[in-house]
């Protein structure tokens, strides 16, 4: 048998439901929502809907599926998305905006997840018979790969500023809106409340088994209520699924902060242990990345060797891991893995 698992860091989509949640699952009086409509389904969207100041909202299995329906709802097939390069949706969601909107995605270089906005008022095309037109700038918040990185108020502003400028819709993937605006002190909705809709994931480090929440205008999630029957999310009896989701906004968003504080331990101390792995500045929120080429080896490697003595991470690509906490591990697991991973880190390199 393998060393005990000491601190499953891979990410914060392993979380378990609450007792809370399990009970209010169990509880819930369901109801045919595609056909009837659902009264906790109902009172979700509701919620949803008013953080991120939304008129209404939708729920969808997953948040891959409320960025598809969002795409599929704001775009004709042949027309442009404008995102940051390394944003979630392109790399994790399967190609999905293109191979089933239809979408024309380019791609502006990034730093801590921001695109520059100059570049980006330049990159803007209205479209003519030989190049596609802008219809969507796509903005990830926080940003996954670049580490859990916030897009303050004083960005988004100026984003929205731009698209506004050109008659262009945004759409936030907001799946960890919510560390964002715990990070930044402010409410969730003064991150969202220029777009046209936004994505928000229940199933991190709010905690929920399942679940996101696509908000918009009533007439945008009217449309979108369409596509996301087209794709096969005009589920049934969905009531358990929304119990946890109401419990997951009402209670679980202000602990998020819990997770900022052990995350950033984490990378304090591996600073400490060997300087230069992890950059302090764009440690946000709840991820940490971590640089393996200093210590001679490659990111599976590492992910190996710290899962060999009990620490789980997750490789990003080939010399970088990631660290995420969650509620699942205490600051107490983050002190045990702070002195395993410093033994590993000592013998390296």
């Amino acid at each position: 048998m393998g060393k005990p698992v000491v601190a499953d860091l891979r990410s914060d989509t392993i979380t378990e439901p609450t007792e809370e949640m399990r009970r209010a699952m169990a509880e819930a009086v369901v109801a045919d929502h595609a056909r009837d409509g659902c009264p906790i389904t109902q009172r979700l969207t509701r919620l949803a809907a008013e953080l991120t100041g939304m008129e209404s909202a939708l729920f969808c299995t997953s948040g891959t599926m409320g960025n598809l329906v969002a795409f599929l709802t704001h775009l004709v097939p042949g027309e442009e998305i404008i995102a940051e390069g390394n944003s979630h949706f392109l790399h994790f969601e399967a190609g999905g905006c293109s191979a089933l909107a239809g979408a024309v995605v380019r791609t502006l270089r990034g730093h801590a997840g921001r695109m520059d906005l100059d570049e980006l008022a330049a990159a803007v095309r209205p479209g003519d018979r030989l190049r596609p037109g802008t219809a969507l700038i796509v903005a990830e918040n926080t940003h996954n790969v670049a580490g859990g990185t916030c897009l303050d108020t004083e960005y988004m502003s100026r984003l929205w500023e731009i698209a506004r400028a050109h008659e262009i819709a945004v759409h936030l993937d907001g799946a960890r809106v919510f560390n964002a605006a715990v990070a930044l002190g402010v409410p969730a909705r003064e991150l969202s409340q220029g777009c046209q809709s936004a994505m928000i994931d229940l199933s991190k480090g709010l905690c929920a088994p399942y679940g996101s929440l696509l908000c918009g205008s009533a007439e945008f999630i009217g449309r979108a209520r369409v596509m996301l029957q087209r794709v096969g999310g005009g589920v049934r009896q969905i009531g358990h699924m929304a119990a946890a989701g109401v419990v997951a906004l009402e209670s679980m968003i202000d602990r998020l902060a819990e997770d900022h504080a052990n995350a950033r331990r984490l990378a304090e101390a591996i600073h400490s242990v060997r300087p230069g792995l992890v950059d302090l500045d764009l440690v946000h929120t709840n991820i940490v990345n971590v640089d393996t080429r200093p210590l001679g080896v490659t990111a599976a490697q590492l992910a190996a060797k710290l899962d060999a003595v009990g620490v789980r991470c997750l490789p990003m690509d080939a010399q970088r891991v990631r660290f995420v906490a969650h509620r699942d591990v205490t600051a107490k697991q983050i002190e045990g893995a702070v002195s395993i991973i410093a033994d590993v880190f000592s013998s390296l390199g």
